[in-house]
């Protein structure tokens, strides 16, 4: 929770934070489940600008952090540096009031439900910060760019092993060689029994 008291009513009073916050754990965590997040208990840096209007305060700032997860291409852990911006208005609960005096028009619901309010002078940052974290957190984290990842054949890393490879069969063979194989096979087969019948005479 965040206090305005100090800030004040006055439009265009201005006040500047500077706080770390313990990033929460589930199921309200800042991150992509089984892909990248910053841990429960993480520090999450803020620095926060909050400027008095006629509604409500107006909060601008930057979160940092340091996410964790794995490469998708090679699947080792990896570290990111994330910055998340975020601006979002939290609206006096009287100023609501006041502005459906203003108008005659009926206030949408939807937009009632999305409005953010102070309660007795705080705010509670925590779903903004999650929303701003987990937009600026990648979809697919790499541990570099040039990341070659895994055979696809044996799971070995290639960048370890910039030589590795397979011999590739051509599949169009495949078929011939099967039926080679079968022959040869046969053959055999026919050859032995053809010694059994040598032998067989001899033995007469």
């Amino acid at each position: 929770m965040f206090d305005t008291h100090e800030l004040g009513r006055r439009p265009g009073a201005l006040q500047r934070v500077s706080r770390s916050v313990e990033a929460p754990g589930s199921p309200a965590t800042f991150g992509i489940e089984g892909v990248i997040g910053v841990p429960e208990g993480a520090s999450v840096k803020l620095d926060l600008r909050l400027e008095s209007v006629m509604e409500g305060v107006l909060v601008t700032g930057t979160a940092r952090a340091t996410a964790e997860g794995e490469c998708v291409r090679c699947l080792e852990p990896l570290h990111q540096e994330v910055a998340a911006d975020f601006q979002e208005m939290f609206s006096y609960p009287d100023a609501d009031d006041r502005s459906r005096t203003r108008t005659a028009e009926p206030v949408d619901d939807a937009e009632d439900e999305d409005t953010l309010f102070l309660e007795d002078g705080l705010f509670d940052l925590e779903p903004v910060l999650r929303d701003a974290v987990v937009l600026a957190l990648p979809m697919q984290p790499v541990c570099r760019e040039t990341c070659a990842g895994l055979c696809s054949e044996c799971g070995i890393r290639l960048d370890e092993n910039p030589g590795h490879h397979h011999d590739a069969a051509d599949i169009r063979w495949a078929a011939l060689q099967g039926l080679a194989e079968t022959i040869k096979d046969g053959e055999k087969d026919n050859m032995g029994g053809a010694e059994a019948g040598v032998d067989e005479k001899q033995e007469k």
